[in-house]
């Protein structure tokens, strides 16, 4: 499992900061707020494509569309971090395929 937690420096992430987990299942985007939560888990058999963002400056963005369950976006990592996500996405999707 691998969890990657976005910066507090970004807009939406300040006191809660959103983080995404990687594990044998699939890809689970957790948002933590006061009161609540949102948590959104997508298996690998359901992920249609993973797009990243990677702007000279400032964070990046990872965004993984899915077949029928809808689209988790999530922003505030570090280059590096979302290409690690994206390969490690891709790995684990063609791993299911075969």
């Amino acid at each position: 499992m691998k969890r990657y937690t976005a910066s507090r420096l970004t807009a939406g992430n300040r006191l809660f900061p959103a983080q995404l987990v990687i594990d044998d299942m699939g890809v689970t985007l957790r948002q933590p707020s006061l009161f609540s939560g949102k948590e959104t888990s997508i298996p690998y058999t359901r992920i249609a494509s993973v797009n990243i963002s990677c702007p000279a400056v400032g964070y990046s963005s990872i965004h993984i569309h899915t077949t029928g369950e809808g689209m988790i976006n999530v922003h505030g990592f570090l280059r590096r971090e979302v290409e690690e996500m994206k390969r490690t996405l891709l790995a684990r999707i063609n791993e299911t395929e075969r």
